[in-house]
């Protein structure tokens, strides 16, 4: 069995690293910098690298945050956040990202998963979903950083990316986001059933207990932002706490 990833993320807005509850009430944490060279260190599998509120000002990410973090750290590198062409996958590939992470401009142009991954290969585009739950059994596809319901299924949308060529989908509870209740382990079980590509579960992680849960759902990777920016889980501590629970991860 491959092992399983921690990934800290770093939802980046205006140049500070921030964090709120169900995609509102944003709080500023710290310096991005700072952060992804504390969690390289901590031996996290990936960093990830959102740029909050790119697409819905309608502008580019700040590629210089970009750079200085990839100077910084030497674990794998995801960014995302305002990303509208396949030009735009190149820059952050040459500023030093190792995959790039698309969400609203996918479902809005799916073709540009298609283009992306032509151009720079599957392992290189990483599909960010947005889900919340519609109230008939299922989910929603929302864009523009939580703010718009596209009335989309996330089952439909998110089979439809990867035979588009999407190489990974990261997927956001929108329900669970900030809440430390635990991941929404029936969205990543159906997910990761489903799908023939990795599954990151975002959204929920409050305890060490919460990442077991949902990378025995199927998730291949948990995804957490506060738990690991405030210093409630530090990320030696929960590998280790894994690997007590027989789940395979990389110590």
């Amino acid at each position: 069995m491959l092992a399983k990833r921690i990934i800290p993320c770093l939802d980046v807005s205006h140049g500070r690293v921030v964090k709120g509850k169900q995609f509102q009430h944003v709080q500023d944490v710290d310096d991005p910098v700072t952060l992804g060279k504390m969690y390289s260190g901590q031996g996290a599998d990936e960093l990830v690298f959102y740029d909050i509120t790119a697409t819905h000002e309608k502008r580019p990410i700040f590629v210089s945050t970009v750079k200085s973090i990839a100077e910084e750290i030497s674990i794998p590198f995801t960014v995302g956040g305002g990303m509208r062409c396949a030009d735009d996958f190149r820059q952050m590939l040459l500023a030093g990202a190792d995959k790039v992470s698309v969400n609203s401009a996918a479902v809005l142009h799916p073709e540009l998963i298609r283009e992306a991954a032509e151009r720079f290969g599957n392992q290189c585009v990483v599909l960010s979903v947005d889900g919340k739950r519609n109230g008939n059994g299922g989910w929603d596809v929302y864009i523009e950083g939580g703010r718009k319901n596209t009335g989309i299924s996330v089952w439909e949308w998110t089979r439809r990316a990867v035979a588009l060529g999407a190489g990974e989908i990261c997927m956001n509870s929108i329900d669970a986001d900030g809440e430390k209740k635990g991941y929404d382990l029936e969205l990543n079980r159906i997910l990761s059933e489903a799908l023939t590509v990795p599954v990151i579960a975002s959204g929920g992680a409050g305890t060490m207990k919460d990442f077991a849960e949902v990378l025995r759902a199927g998730a291949d990777a948990a995804l957490a932002a506060s738990v690991f920016h405030f210093g409630q889980i530090s990320i030696p501590e929960l590998k280790k706490y894994l690997a007590s629970q027989g789940i395979p991860v990389r110590l």
